[in-house]
């Protein structure tokens, strides 16, 4: 069963060139309490992997302004000028990949999968340097599945075995994510008993999750 730790417990496990995921968008979702232990925590040269930048002072934003974050790849930047300002002075890395290909590209890492085969990029910068395929006169990018020593997800409730629950939309990226890397911890508003979650209600599965944080109110 997943051990249920404190955030600042959470953030000491990440070691500077970790590759994390975060699930967020917008800061909707987002494991802002495992974001804030990060952040204090100071851990530097960080590969974040996420669909957006957030806010400067919101979401994981708060990472890429206090400059612990070397390279990202994510889908989006518009809302958060620190990365784009650090982009342009190359002080930081970005990947743009197309919102699509990148949960895709993640979910065939939780699957196990060798990649996937995508009409999206074709014929743009986007296909540079990767191989592809024609089938029934359509041409594809194959794109490699994205993997992750840690992701920092949310959810709603979670039992003691790990079972989660989210809420609406703030499910976004975190079932996939939570597959797709080698550690996961997720920080939820509550934790019940082992039964108290009808299991027709369960999104994740436990056994995709190692470490569980509960909220502070």
């Amino acid at each position: 069963m997943p051990q249920i730790i404190t955030a600042p417990q959470a953030a000491a496990l990440v070691k500077p060139h970790d590759r994390i995921m975060f699930g967020t968008f917008l800061v909707v979702g987002a494991a802002c309490s495992l974001i804030d232990a990060l952040v204090e925590a100071g851990t530097q040269n960080l590969h974040m992997i996420t669909i957006a930048t957030d806010y400067d002072d919101r979401g994981v934003g708060k990472l890429v302004s206090n400059k612990q974050i070397k390279s990202v790849q994510c889908s989006h930047i518009g809302t958060n000028k620190s990365t784009q300002a650090q982009m342009n002075a190359e002080e930081i890395e970005i990947e743009l990949v197309p919102q699509g290909t990148l949960m895709e590209r993640i979910r065939a890492a939780g699957a196990g999968l060798g990649g996937i085969l995508t009409p999206t990029g074709v014929d743009t910068i986007v296909e540079d340097g990767k191989q592809k395929f024609e089938f029934d006169e359509q041409t594809y990018i194959l794109e490699r599945p994205i993997k992750a020593d840690f992701a920092f997800i949310r959810a709603q409730k979670a039992d003691k075995r790990g079972n989660l629950v989210y809420s609406k939309t703030a499910r976004n990226s975190n079932p996939a994510m939570a597959m797709a890397a080698q550690t996961t911890i997720v920080e939820v508003d509550e934790v019940v008993e082992i039964g108290q979650i009808d299991p027709e209600d369960v999104i994740t599965p436990g056994i995709f999750v190692d470490y569980i944080v509960k909220r502070e109110v």
